[in-house]
């Protein structure tokens, strides 16, 4: 299902026999590419992970979103991420302006901000780790490898630690 903002809503069967809604994770995607944002909520959807996918579409509107500003005030809306997915060349504020801004605010320090950019250059790569990139992957190509990547962060990055058996 889709929300009036575009965000995905998840209902999954409860032991019951009927739907339950799962609380949704807010996944921040930082891209000015639409055609990027929708193939990332599909791949969401295809996975079935329970996350809200908002969109900004570029470093300033980042920033609102992030500090909750203007249009971005309501936080029943507009939560905090629970994993931000940032791309490297957008318009206004650059990804990297963006990393160093997220990484200058203790209270927005702790989260995890993974790069999903169609630069492989090494600089950028070595750049973003030293600015405080979590991790850094180039914009797959083709819709099943994002569906396989969409369900390594989640794994990764997403998924409570299971309790180990000793």
């Amino acid at each position: 299902m889709q929300s009036q903002n575009g965000a995905n809503t998840f209902r999954a069967r409860g032991g019951s026999g009927g739907a339950r809604a799962l609380p949704a994770l807010t996944l921040l995607h930082i891209d000015d590419d639409p055609n990027d944002t929708a193939l990332l909520r599909a791949a969401v959807r295809k996975a079935n992970l329970p996350l809200t996918v908002h969109n900004v579409e570029d470093g300033e509107q980042a920033i609102a979103y992030l500090s909750g500003q203007g249009i971005y005030r309501d936080r029943q809306l507009y939560q905090l991420p629970a994993l931000i997915l940032l791309d490297l060349k957008m318009p206004r504020a650059t990804g990297f302006e963006v990393l160093k801004w997220i990484r200058c605010h203790p209270e927005l320090g702790h989260l995890p901000v993974i790069i999903l950019s169609g630069s492989e250059l090494q600089d950028d790569i070595r750049r973003a780790y030293a600015i405080g990139a979590n991790s850094y992957f180039v914009k797959p190509l083709g819709f099943e490898a994002l569906v396989t990547l969409v369900k390594s962060l989640n794994a990764v990055w997403l998924m409570p630690p299971q309790p180990s058996a000793h």
